[in-house]
């Protein structure tokens, strides 16, 4: 559905640019969008490139295991659903500490495996079971203690001081963590209620 709406409102664009002679211009911001979509992207490779290897670097040297035994005890509370040596009790952590790192390309692979994981615990079933419900609330407002890629865009655009994003996005993503969590316990705990 939503391709059908980008070539909707690109082709209204160029028919509208026709009726107004406007059609240079038009050509001239495709060219101009094309050339900063390559810039901002190399610059968000390089940022990327390193986190990634500090990551590979974190895994071989013991880091990760040890920061997942750190959070073991909080994620098993807010999965009690879910065996302690189930896959996707790493899955889940390793996407949780990849999001710390602001490295959401790299969480994402390891998200989907955790909700494949979680719907074989439900049974295979189409609705969503309580951890899959809470680990989509705690993916979305995930902690970032390192926004990589807000620091490579503001890098990008020669930023004076381009990693001052970090203190307030560590203090707004705790926050929208702790709402998340809460409004999910609370629903639920709403739900079980009634139920």
């Amino acid at each position: 559905m939503v391709n059908y709406i980008w070539v909707i409102i690109t082709v209204a664009g160029i028919v509208f640019a026709l009726f107004n002679g406007t059609m240079e211009e038009v050509n001239k911001a495709v060219f101009d969008g094309a050339k900063e979509a390559v810039t901002l992207c190399m610059g968000l490779i390089s940022v990327l490139v390193f986190w990634l290897g500090m990551m590979k670097i974190a895994e071989e040297s013991g880091l990760l295991e040890k920061l997942s035994k750190l959070f073991r005890p909080l994620v098993k509370r807010l999965f009690p659903e879910v065996p302690e040596n189930h896959p996707a009790m790493g899955y889940m952590l390793s996407n949780m500490i990849s999001n710390m790192f602001g490295l959401g390309n790299a969480a994402t692979p390891l998200g989907l495996k955790a909700m494949e994981e979680l719907k074989r615990l439900n049974g295979g079933k189409d609705t969503a079971s309580r951890s899959m419900v809470t680990f989509l609330a705690i993916n979305t407002a995930s902690i970032t203690i390192i926004p990589t890629t807000v620091i490579a865009i503001r890098m990008t655009y020669h930023s004076k001081a381009p990693t001052e994003i970090v203190v307030p996005t560590i203090i707004a993503t705790i926050l929208s963590a702790l709402s998340a969590v809460l409004i999910d316990r609370y629903f639920y705990y709403r739900r079980s209620r009634k139920g």
